[in-house]
């Protein structure tokens, strides 16, 4: 284990403050991923990340907010992880049903993903704001909110919903 790591994963990462919320490298702290982060569903945000980041050099500023949702997804940009706020769950809902939107391409996600990513163990808690999101986003053209396969408005549906791509969906 790395020495002032302390997540009990055993495997070789940077090295991390006491508190766990900042890696070292050569000398410099950065943000440190949400650990409460289901490890899926990291390995799909660090996916898209790094697909982001090849899209930089090959498509130019136009794709710097993947980057930017990724990282605010993973917990390393914006509000702090270790502090929520309601703001906070909600921008970060937000960047990880873009982010996961982006990286299943032409699939569907359940907005409960993105407050398992949020939420942590607490993920339940957040399912109300998860859908309210949803309905933001498919407002703004970002998302289509399906229930059964069908399209419909997000207000009025009752049960399990599924989140696609909408037109406004940057890819």
């Amino acid at each position: 284990m790395t020495p002032g790591r302390d997540d009990g994963a055993g495997d070789e990462g940077p090295e991390r403050t006491p508190d766990g919320r900042y890696i070292v490298v050569d000398g410099r702290r950065w943000r440190a991923s949400d650990p409460a982060i289901p490890d899926a569903l990291r390995a799909e945000l660090v996916a898209e990340l790094m697909r982001a980041r090849r899209f930089v050099r090959t498509r130019g500023d136009e794709v710097r907010p993947f980057v930017h949702d990724a990282k605010v997804a993973l917990g390393e940009r914006g509000p702090e992880w270790w502090e929520p706020t309601e703001a906070g769950c909600r921008d970060r809902l937000a960047a990880a049903i873009r982010t996961l939107l982006r990286h299943r391409e032409s699939s569907t996600i359940c907005p409960s993903d993105a407050a398992r990513i949020v939420g942590g163990e607490e993920w339940r808690d957040l399912m109300p704001i998860a859908r309210e999101v949803a309905a933001d986003l498919a407002g703004d053209g970002v998302v289509r909110v399906l229930s059964k396969g069908e399209e419909v408005d997000p207000a009025a549906a009752r049960g399990p919903i599924r989140l696609a791509g909408g037109p406004a969906l940057e890819r």
